[in-house]
């Protein structure tokens, strides 16, 4: 059966939210927040069905692009805890075709836009593969400002109002009731849904709850209640009982919010509940977050604060929303003050060269004998051109300095609110920082320890060379070679040990050579080998001399 559910719900600043956010998120889309710099990439979420944006008939060609249409809206709000968006959540029946849900919601959308002037983002969503296959739902995002041809005006106050809200979203809710069902009977069903609480209906018994998949499996397969069916209405029964007993029954419609379970119907208790849950999800948010920046090296984290670091302030001021209006007023009147300028000086000689032209009809004129209409005219044009000029002047200077006062405003506000992005800016740049130098340090003891390597691995073949040298008695290194008398003892012991094993065991010698070279103080045989080469060295330059 189809299933009823309209919630309405407000994204504000204070809650640490987002319009860009909320949308991009919504319409599965990347958007970039001009506002704070910050990048909202979705285009990885799963789900979204279709979004489409439904405007105002005199909105602005601007607003079709929805980062855009966001920024805008975000721009248009000064207050650190603005209300930035407002969104409606709607239930869409699992009876209808994929089409039939989607003019559903977009008609349902177009009302709303139609009533309160607003702009509206229609995002549809297909269920959760791990929850009810027939959740269909959409999320209609709407600004919180009229959208007219010059940008957005006014606040819909009539949904914030304490007394006026309640009232309208009740209308909605009525009105989202009749509009479902007059599809689904022009679909050709006969199942219709209500709006109204259970107790308005005349109902009595507990809203229903979310049983999850795996009791809903359980009653489908077998067509008995669950066991998990039957505890909740001998619970229900027993809560039933006793308010009835207080005489404290009150029903309420209530919100399908499959993140909250409230089986009691306390209000206030599902609130406190849904606080915990969210506070605990920040905690683990945050958590997750503090764990895949310590998993990035010092190249990672670089690129995470190119990603965030939010563009410069200056340039942001330049496409403020009120630095723009203010700059444009005052381009506005500097133009008019340059157009009258010129209406005057052309009146002015146009004047002059009629009189030149008409010098008898000019003098009557000025003598206030004659009437010269043309003349009269021209002087007319010439003189309130002139006082327009003189008097848009001092309007010029003012919008001047409105326009410095608004560049200094959204100067303030934008640094104000890029502080928090900057902060974790420069903490991602410490930490980059500190990995850097461990990263540096870390390979400069890899290339010392290939070093060390490539030394040992080099020791037994020099071993080996002098081995040869002395057991073919080369120049140097017989019994009274200058090579093998400047060999130490110890050397030349090994030397002769070596040579006078099997040729079959000497790669077992040469392999022990290598694994004592990597051992604790197994780098004897090279310091041998060195000495010798020294003393060799010493001797031959004393012959030398």
């Amino acid at each position: 059966m189809a299933i009823y559910h309209l919630s309405v719900k407000t994204i504000s600043r204070s809650a640490g939210r987002s319009a860009t956010a909320a949308a991009a998120y919504r319409a599965g889309v990347e958007i970039t927040d001009e506002r704070t710099g910050e990048i909202h990439d979705y285009t990885r979420k799963g789900g979204v069905e279709s979004a489409a944006l439904i405007l105002p008939d005199n909105a602005p060609e601007w607003a079709r692009d929805r980062a855009q249409l966001w920024n805008a809206a975000e721009q248009a709000e000064k207050r650190k805890n603005s209300t930035v968006a407002r969104e409606f959540e709607i239930a869409l029946p699992a009876e209808l075709s994929p089409a039939e849900r989607e003019k559903l919601a977009h008609d349902f959308a177009r009302e709303l836009v139609k009533r309160h002037g607003c702009a509206a983002d229609v995002a549809i969503h297909a269920p959760g593969k791990e929850g009810d296959n027939r959740n269909h739902h959409a999320h209609i995002l709407l600004t919180t400002r009229r959208l007219e041809p010059d940008g957005f005006g006014e606040k819909t106050r009539e949904l914030d109002d304490q007394k006026t809200g309640k009232v309208l979203v009740t209308e909605w809710r009525e009105r989202f009731a009749t509009l479902q069902n007059e599809r689904l009977r022009e679909a050709g069903h006969s199942v219709q849904v209500d709006h109204r609480s259970l107790e308005a209906q005349g109902i009595e018994r507990e809203a229903t709850r979310h049983l999850g998949p795996t009791a809903t499996a359980i009653e489908r397969r077998t067509g008995q209640p669950s066991h998990k069916r039957q505890q909740h209405n001998e619970d229900a029964l027993e809560r039933l009982q006793r308010a009835r007993d207080a005489g404290e029954l009150e029903r309420q419609g209530k919100e399908a919010d499959r993140s909250i379970i409230d089986l009691s119907g306390d209000l206030e208790a599902a609130k406190r509940e849904r606080a915990t849950q969210q506070e605990r999800q920040a905690r683990e948010r945050e958590q997750a977050e503090h764990q895949r920046i310590e998993r990035m090296n010092s190249t990672e984290l670089a690129h995470e604060i190119g990603r965030i670091r939010p563009p410069k302030a200056l340039d942001l001021v330049e496409r403020d929303r009120g630095v723009l209006q203010a700059e444009q007023e005052r381009q506005a009147l500097q133009n008019r003050h340059t157009e009258a300028g010129s209406a005057s000086a052309r009146a002015r000689d146009q004047a002059q060269a009629w009189r030149e032209a008409h010098k008898v009809q000019a003098w009557l004129h000025d003598k206030g004998i004659g009437h010269a209409p043309e003349l009269r005219e021209l002087e007319e044009q010439r003189d309130a051109q002139r006082t327009e000029w003189q008097r848009l002047g001092p309007r010029i200077l003012d919008a001047e300095q409105r326009a410095s006062s608004a560049r200094d405003t959204a100067h303030l506000r934008i640094q104000a609110e890029q502080a928090p992005a900057l902060a974790k800016v420069a903490e991602l740049e410490k930490l980059r920082q500190a990995k850097a130098r461990q990263e540096l340090e870390q390979k400069q003891r890899q290339d010392a320890e290939k070093r060390a390597e490539r030394e040992r691995q080099k020791v037994p073949e020099d071993f080996a060379a002098m081995a040869r040298k002395r057991e073919m008695k080369a120049c140097g290194w017989s019994d009274r070679g200058e090579q093998w008398k400047a060999a130490p003892e110890n050397l030349r012991g090994l030397i002769d040990s070596y040579n006078a094993a099997p040729k079959e065991a000497r790669a077992v010698i040469l392999a022990r050579i290598v694994e004592n070279g990597r051992s604790r103080g197994g780098d004897k045989l090279r310091d041998l080998m060195a000495e010798q080469r020294e003393k060799y060295r010493e001797n031959d330059r004393g012959m030398s001399r």
